[in-house]
């Protein structure tokens, strides 16, 4: 009788390779096990890679602590609020936060309720007629003196309005001034091409740096 193949397998035995595989399975799990490990402690000594929350929470804590210090005639809980307005107000229209505490100490000394000889009022001190013009702007509710002696109205209205002063101006050191004497003064200075005054903006300056 003639064979037609060999009664013997020449190949490996089954049960050879599944070892093989087995050992290759548990070997791709040793080191993708290895691999995390290294990479988690490996992030450990990375920098936060959401810089932006850290720095926030930071600008933040750092108002908070300018504000502590002052005499506002605000609650503790009413400062926390206000420092978050601050910044998101602040940052939201380009500006540093820090420029704007300096120009509320140059204008009010952080207190609130502070009312000047020509009437401006607020933390911001910001005079009604403006206020009102700006509330308008922003669809806030004016309602006089409640409106302009609320700490979160008045400093969205006065980041506001020293926006729009940037932007008429297109300098910062000028419409700080125009802040500080109005618009029209400092637009009459500059059709007469008089000097603009900059002791206002220097006094924010140094305030600035000091904060």
């Amino acid at each position: 009788m003639e064979l037609k193949g060999p009664l013997i397998r020449t190949g490996h035995p089954p049960h050879f390779r599944t070892q093989k595989e087995n050992r290759l399975t548990l070997s791709r799990i040793l080191c993708k096990v290895a691999l995390f490990i290294l990479i988690f402690l490996f992030s450990l000594h990375l920098p936060n890679f959401v810089p932006g929350l850290d720095q926030k929470e930071q600008t933040i804590k750092e108002i908070l602590e300018v504000l502590e210090r002052q005499p506002t005639g605000l609650a503790n809980v009413t400062k926390e609020e206000l420092a978050e307005v601050i910044y998101e107000e602040a940052t939201r229209h380009n500006h540093d936060p820090k420029l704007i505490l300096a120009l509320i100490a140059i204008e009010s000394s952080f207190l609130n309720w502070s009312v000047s000889e020509q009437g401006a009022k607020g933390l911001m001190q910001i005079m009604p007629y403006v206020a009102e013009s700006i509330a308008r702007e922003l669809d806030i509710e004016w309602s006089g003196d409640r409106t302009l002696f609320n700490p979160f109205l008045n400093i969205r209205m006065g980041i506001h309005y020293l926006s729009r002063l940037i932007l008429d101006f297109k300098d910062l050191g000028t419409a700080l001034t125009a802040y500080n004497y109005g618009p029209t003064y400092v637009k009459g200075l500059i059709e007469r091409k008089e000097r603009v005054p900059v002791n206002y903006y220097r006094r924010i300056l140094t305030v600035y740096q000091t904060l």
